[in-house]
């Protein structure tokens, strides 16, 4: 080929790449594309001949009949005064006047909460996650259900546990205003209502009826906030006294990854035990989930101490600098595997304002997260003699709500405190809590001591001949915090398994009481006083108090020698000083932990034992420390992971000891 002619080729290339010369500039190519597009319009009318199609049966727009429903249904998009709308259900019986409403707000789809099966009766459509049905329906309530800003079918942007506005929140809106807004649309377009409103919820849609509380709106009569999230960091969703909880990674990837939940936190092993293991630390665990692509999971990242972001965000101290206006309905689970700090946390916070012992009511059950709302006969193994959760909604829950929302309703006999009392299985109605009994009675703090010989006595060590217990901790080993393979769908009845398994581990340590021979009663949070040291630079101390049921048991075979937690939790030690500002442990000397355990209400029974548990994991409820001190445990090494030896003092003048909330009687 001619050099010129090559040169002429490449030039052409040139100009078209650079669009010298465009290529729809080439004679004949616009004719060309409007032939070619007349020769398709005519093959389609010939195949529309050929084949012509039938009419669809299908309408533009279908209109039900809704023939003979007893509730009527209304989507709505309710305004913020931000000019955010959101998403609200609004579910009406049939023949509703003057009915009070009770709503939910939740992140977790209020079309699938009030959808739970194609029904004309307003019953089935509400069975199902935080709906207290038989109160609901029974009750002739307006059901109200509402998608959160940024959650399903609302518009705006999602903020886990949306901060009220104040320093973590510079916006003019915050769970407070959006409720208080919804409450103000609703008794002035909800004709059937006689603008009255309830709030209630569970949980995350506990919170919600808390946040509801701060310059609440005049219609609003009520509060119902039960197992609410109060303190993320000191003992509810995210952590436990510093110490991590990692089977609540899957819910921030499934809460925060989309507004809808489409995408969810996937297995990749049948045990949990082992997907945390394999992936060592957290924030290994998070980075290889793309979880850093969430805000929440970055701010935790960021956040592993008790600093202003956790103080500024916990309820109980929001609502103890607020005035009381609103009554208050407090529920607590005893067995809360999930928030068991936050409510008692609230009562402690906002009781002393209720001078006249009437806003302030704290209700206690023998349940897990949320069980208050389905059948409450048993936990797990553990018998209850009668369906306790029935008996808040019918007994409890009902009157309460009808007294302040219904025109014409009786008073409520609801004492200030109503709670269950595990080991008997009796509720008792309570002027106060912590409170043995109606009258007569007083709550002492009692210290349990540990003692040689791993035994447990009211009575302080006299002999120092044996000063202490140990045990060998190895992150490589964790204690699993329950029997493996660890799977999800037993979560809820975790806290009540039988701890025998970890009592014969050599990395715990149980010191068990002698028979007792008269029942006792405790009422209230055990303190921990644990003098412990480790070989280590930082170390865990999880601490479970157990009622050790006799041999045998008569009538329920299963029970003999179950050791059942009452009360248990973890602390992360290098927050010994300082929860804002960690620290370093100083190495084999023995140094004090004194922390608070979740309250109880129970009897250890004739015949049982108190036995206590200590160990120095709890995996994989918890993440693992290291046991060397890093400046963040997310970012742990696998270097940093050590085998530490655990010793637990019980000497004169080092003497550990649980102090235990005793009920005395005159």
């Amino acid at each position: 080929m001619k050099p010129a002619r090559v040169f002429g080729i490449l030039l052409l290339i040139c100009c078209l790449s650079m669009g010298v010369i465009g290529i729809s500039h080439v004679s004949g190519f616009d004719q060309q594309t409007d032939d070619q597009k007349k020769k398709a319009q005519s093959q389609s009318a010939d195949q529309k001949r050929q084949y012509p199609a039938l009419p669809s049966e299908t309408p533009q727009k279908f209109e039900p009949t809704n023939y003979g429903f007893d509730y009527s249904r209304r989507d709505v998009m309710i305004p913020m005064r931000d000019g955010i709308k959101l998403h609200t259900v609004i579910l009406v019986p049939k023949g509703a006047n003057r009915a009070p409403i009770l709503l939910t707000r939740t992140p977790y789809n209020a079309s699938e909460l009030t959808g739970h099966a194609d029904s004309s009766h307003l019953g089935p459509i509400l069975t199902g996650y935080d709906n207290a049905t038989d109160v609901i329906v029974d009750g002739g309530y307006i059901r109200v259900v509402q998608d959160i800003r940024g959650k399903y079918g609302s518009e705006g942007d999602y903020v886990m546990n949306r901060p009220v506005q104040g320093p973590r929140n510079p916006t003019p809106v915050d769970h407070a205003t959006d409720t208080y807004d919804t409450i103000d649309w609703l008794v002035k377009n909800v004709s059937e209502s006689n603008g009255r409103v309830g709030i209630l919820g569970i949980s995350y849609d506990g919170f919600l009826p808390l946040m509801a509380l701060i310059n609440p709106h005049p219609a609003l009569k009520v509060s119902v906030p039960m197992n609410p999230m109060v303190d993320g960091w000191m003992g509810d969703d995210w952590f436990h006294n510093g110490a991590f909880r990692l089977p609540n990674m899957s819910y921030i990837y499934d809460q925060q990854a989309t507004r809808g939940n489409e995408l969810r936190w996937w297995t990749s092993h049948f045990d949990e035990y082992d997907t945390f293991m394999e992936a060592g630390s957290a924030g290994e665990l998070g980075r290889r989930r793309g979880l850093e692509q969430t805000g929440f999971w970055r701010k935790i990242l960021e956040h592993p101490a008790y600093d202003a972001f956790w103080r500024d965000q916990a309820m109980d101290r929001i609502l103890a600098a607020q005035p009381l206006k609103v009554p208050v309905m407090l529920v607590h689970s005893l067995w809360d595997q999930e928030d068991i700090y936050g409510d008692i946390a609230v009562y402690k916070a906002i009781k002393p304002k209720d001078t006249n012992n009437d806003k302030v009511f704290l209700v206690m059950g023998p349940w897990h997260h949320g069980q208050e709302i389905l059948d409450g006969s048993a936990l797990g193994a553990v018998k209850f003699g009668s369906d306790t959760a029935q008996y808040f909604r019918r007994e409890i829950l009902r009157p309460f709500l009808d007294h302040y929302l219904k025109d014409d309703a009786p008073r409520a006999d609801v004492p200030p405190v109503i709670a269950f009392e595990t080991g008997t299985n009796t509720w008792r109605r309570l002027p106060s809590w912590p409170s043995g009994c109606a009258s007569g009675c007083s709550v002492k703090p009692t210290p349990l001591y540990l003692t040689s010989g791993l035994k447990l006595s009211f009575n302080s060590p006299t002999s120092s001949d044996h000063a202490f217990e140990e045990y060998i901790s190895d992150p490589a080993k964790p204690v699993p915090y329950r029997a493996r393979p660890i799977d999800k769908p037993s979560w809820s009845r975790w806290l009540v398994d039988d701890q025998r398994e970890a009592s014969g581990r050599p990395d715990v340590v149980a010191f068990v009481s002698d028979v007792i021979t008269d029942p006792v009663k405790i009422s209230g949070q055990p303190l921990v006083n644990l003098i412990a040291s480790t070989s280590g630079t930082d170390s865990d101390w999880v601490v479970k108090v157990i009622d050790l049921y006799p041999d045998e048991v008569a009538g329920q075979p299963n029970m003999g020698g179950y050791q059942l937690m009452i009360s248990a939790d973890i602390f992360r030690g290098r927050y010994r000083e300082s929860f804002e500002t960690p620290k370093a442990i100083e190495s084999n000397k023995p140094l004090p932990y004194r922390f608070a355990l979740p309250t109880a209400n129970h009897v250890f029974l004739k015949g049982h034992r108190i036995m206590v548990q200590i160990q120095s994991t709890w995996f994989p409820l918890y993440d693992r420390n290291p046991q060397t001190f890093v400046p963040n445990i997310f970012w742990a090494k696998p270097g940093d992971y050590r085998k530490a030896v655990q010793r637990i003092y019980h000497a004169p003048g080092e003497a550990s000891f649980r102090e235990l909330p005793l009920v005395t009687t005159p």
